[in-house]
Formats: C-alpha cells, structure tokens, sequence
C-alpha cells in the first residue's frame, strides 16, 4: 500500500512482538529450570524459546526490509531508525559501563580495603589479617588456586589488530557503496567478517589456553570473574556483529542498497564500530594495565 507524501508509516496488527514476548518467556522460563536443575524440561524450553525468537527476528526483520523496498517508509521514519540504533549503541555502553566499573571498583577500592588501606584496616585485622593483596588477585581466600594472567602481547595484541583492520575495511566498504565501487565495496565489505572470525578463533584459543595451562578460569576469584564476563560478552558481541555482516554482506550482493538508502548498511557499521571501541577499552585495562 503506497503512503502519502509527508505521512508516517505505522504497521497495523503485526504478530511480531507477541511472537518476540512469547519466546522470550519460554526462553526465560527454560533458562530458570535449568539453573534449578530441573531437566529436562530446562533445556527444551530454553532451546524453544532460542528457535522462536531466530523465527521472528527473520521474519520480522524480513517484513521491515519489504516495507522499506516498496517504499512505506519515508525520512521521518528513517530518522526514526536512526535515533533507534543510536539509542541500542547507548544501552549498549550502560552495559558495558558497568562491568567496567566492577573492574575498576574491584581493583581500586575493595581489594586496597582488604589488604588494610584506607577504611579497610578493621576489616584487614579482624578478617583478613595479612593479606595483601594486589592486581591481579583471586581475593584473600584465593578462590580457584594460584593462576596466571593472558599476556597481553600475544594473542590479545593480535586481536587488536585484527578487529582494528576491520573497522578500517568496513569504512572503505562502506565509502566504495556511496561513491558506487560495486566490486571495492564487495570485497571490504567480505574483509571484515572474516576478520571478525578471525578474532573469535584467536579468542576461543585464548581461552583454552587459559584453562588448561594458565588455571585462569571463571572460578579464580574476583580477577577471573571480572576478565570472563569482560571478555566473553565482548566475545559474544562480536558473534553477533559477525552474523550481522554476513546478512549485510549477502542483502549488497544482492542488490538491495543505493547510495542514497543504505540505512541497515550503516546500522551495522556503527555497531562494528562500537565492538572494536569496547575491545580497545578492554585491552588497556583488562590485559595491559
């Protein structure tokens, strides 16, 4: 149905987010019996909830892109997305923020309190008495046993380098497709997901390497928590950034950006771009410092 120059489309009766609502319940509902240790009712529910939520975001998803291929939608609504995405990348920064500041309270305030600084010289002499402790520390119990850090200069460094080289390839990419370069912009664009993938190899070896040679897991302490949750959400963010690409990679081979309307181009460009900030944030003061 073609809109009216000037109005503002709005979908009437989607089944999306009932769909979204009811497999998001499902999910939780099957992700709290799991932890219960009720099985195996959990995991079934948990994985339905999983295979409903893929179904509506491909379906939902799949709606938006026609609409905006047959013209519903004008720049008021493209304005609209705009404001969306940039209010996800913000959430998304609150939720980083704030396991980086678990880091930076843990490392610069409790542990210091512990070990008897500050206002922590009662609790020092009457609970923990002798131990201090610094950073990195698995606390005065020493929870999960003596363990070893990640060189930075390893694996890490090379992380950064590839995710920085990615944000570098996703740029021309997206530079090639405004100024009409088909075959540069295809080329870049392919880049960085393999880049992408790259990290997330290199990540999960990372890993490996940690529990098996270094004992650096999830278990050691307030320093192995803070390095796994820093970590492996970053970890997870780039899967998703990842499969992201590959949808924007497969939707540019097939046609379905201009130079002038390239919104979901652009979308996961920003989101790239916002992963690799993360990244460099959690290099300086997860690896190095």
């Amino acid at each position: 149905m073609s809109q009216q120059a000037g109005a503002y489309y709005v979908p009437h009766g989607s089944r999306w987010p009932i769909i979204a609502a009811v497999g998001l319940f499902i999910f939780m509902w099957g992700a709290a019996h799991w932890l219960d240790g009720i099985e195996p009712e959990g995991p079934i529910l948990l994985f339905t909830g999983v295979a409903i939520i893929i179904f509506m975001k491909f379906g939902w998803f799949g709606e938006v892109i026609r609409e905006s291929q047959r013209g519903a939608y004008n720049s008021q609504v493209d304005v609209s997305f705009r404001m969306g995405m940039m209010w996800f990348i913000f959430s998304e920064v609150m939720f980083f923020g704030a396991f980086f500041g678990a880091l930076f309270y843990s490392r610069g305030l409790q542990v210091p309190w512990l070990s008897g600084e500050g206002h922590g010289a009662l609790t020092n002499y009457y609970l923990f008495r002798g131990y201090t402790g610094g950073w990195p520390t698995a606390g005065p119990d020493a929870i999960g046993g003596p363990f070893k850090t990640v060189p930075a200069w390893g694996e890490p460094l090379l992380n950064t380098l590839l995710l920085l080289s990615s944000s570098v390839t996703i740029t021309i990419a997206h530079h090639a497709l405004r100024d009409g370069h088909r075959r540069r912009m295809l080329v870049f664009l392919a880049a960085t997901p393999i880049l992408g993938a790259l990290f997330l190899w290199f990540q999960a070896h990372e890993y490996i390497d940690a529990y098996t040679h270094l004992n650096l897991t999830l278990h050691s302490g307030i320093y192995g928590a803070t390095f796994f949750l820093l970590t492996g959400f970053h970890g997870l963010h780039v899967t998703l950034g990842t499969i992201m690409l590959l949808v924007i990679l497969y939707r540019t081979w097939r046609g379905d950006f201009s130079k002038e309307h390239h919104f979901a181009f652009e979308a996961v460009a920003w989101y790239w771009h916002f992963v690799d900030i993360v990244w460099l944030g959690l290099f300086l003061f997860v690896y190095i410092m």
